[in-house]
């Protein structure tokens, strides 16, 4: 995108706050209707926060965790680095433990280590600069994806997209959101919808509600009526996020994923998955061995607190579902665009 666009309209939204002293996190749990922020001062506080959905997207989630890491070390008296080191470990392994399938926490937790190893003097200094460059690296890189994935979009299409991947789950401006963000700018993307995203309906209380903020209209869509749509002929492309890339191409996200992907292979719509390179893990081979994580059952047994279901019922709540990369049209990183992955482009592209 050229240095002049309009990232003041495009991008008003900023999920993490870092005041000096503690990390203010905006309580997704409480969007659309009340927009309030806890108040971390400490690491725990920040886990409790990443496992409890008040923050989540797996670049916000490795944003946050950075700035845990920052508040553990306060909390522990000046000196020698290595027994910093060491008392730092059991916090950033709580903080590890928050939400284990997005790769962007174990990411930026190593980056925090690594910088802590590096430090040779103020290592509280050293933390907290680390966690300034993962936010600021994380904004810099949705931009340029904006720009790579609307690329790909003819005039006029209509998008799909799953759960919520803007300024809410990143630094700022989001991956898959912050494609169609740029291409409704460039008056690529002319209609948008958004599947509801049940059981936590990230799509009907935080995306829509998001792309309004921005003036961007967007329709939504039960997730049952997203094959219907695509039948109509309205959406030429489904455009999602990524919470672990594997080195096949393979793609972890929000449930509901895999079966957005079969629909649109069948019916000749494009798919694209939007990501930072932090979400992509060499070191999996595929997704087969991606630990899903499970919620509690509990959470299909109600909407906003009230319970729609008879008691004694049994629900099955996978958190995440795998797409394999062979219904993958495009995965577009801050480093380019892969067509069609697979495990030959994915390593020409990343590496082993």
């Amino acid at each position: 995108m050229s240095d002049d666009f309009d990232y003041a309209r495009y991008d008003r939204i900023r999920p993490l706050r870092w005041t000096g002293g503690a990390l203010d996190v905006l309580d997704q749990r409480k969007l659309p209707f009340a927009t309030e922020y806890l108040t971390c001062r400490s690491s725990d506080e920040v886990a409790e926060a990443i496992h409890s959905l008040a923050v989540r997207g797996a670049p916000a989630i490795g944003i946050a965790a950075a700035w845990g890491v920052v508040l553990a070390g306060r909390a522990l008296p000046a000196g020698d680095v290595d027994e910093a080191a060491a008392k730092l470990e059991p916090a950033l392994k709580r903080l590890n433990a928050a939400r284990p399938t997005a790769v962007n926490l174990a990411w930026a937790l190593a980056r925090m280590r690594g910088a802590l190893a590096r430090a040779d003097g103020d290592w509280r200094r050293m933390l907290e600069d680390e966690a300034h460059a993962i936010d600021r690296e994380d904004l810099a890189a949705n931009r340029r994806m904006g720009a790579l994935g609307a690329a790909l979009i003819a005039p006029g299409s209509g998008v799909l997209t799953h759960c919520n991947t803007g300024s809410l789950a990143t630094a700022g401006f989001g991956t898959a959101l912050g494609v169609i963000r740029a291409g409704v700018a460039q008056g690529r993307i002319a209609n948008v919808f958004a599947g509801e995203t049940r059981p936590w309906l990230q799509g009907a209380r935080l995306t829509v509600w998001e792309l309004q903020q921005d003036g961007i209209d967007a329709t939504l869509i039960a997730d049952s009526a997203a094959s219907h749509l695509m039948k109509t002929g309205q959406v030429q492309w489904v455009i999602v996020g990524a919470d672990r890339i594997c080195a096949n191409g393979d793609v972890a996200n929000k449930i509901g994923t895999y079966q957005l992907a079969i629909a649109a292979r069948f019916h000749g719509v494009k798919f694209m998955v939007v990501a930072p390179a932090s979400t992509v893990d060499m070191a999996t081979a595929s997704g087969e061995l991606i630990h899903i994580e499970e919620r509690e059952a509990g959470e299909l047994h109600g909407i906003a607190g009230t319970r729609t279901v008879a008691e004694g019922i049994h629900a099955w709540n996978p958190v995440f579902d795998v797409t394999p990369h062979d219904l993958i049209d495009a995965i577009v990183t801050e480093k380019g665009v892969i067509g069609h992955p697979d495990e030959v482009s994915m390593r020409a592209a990343f590496g082993a």
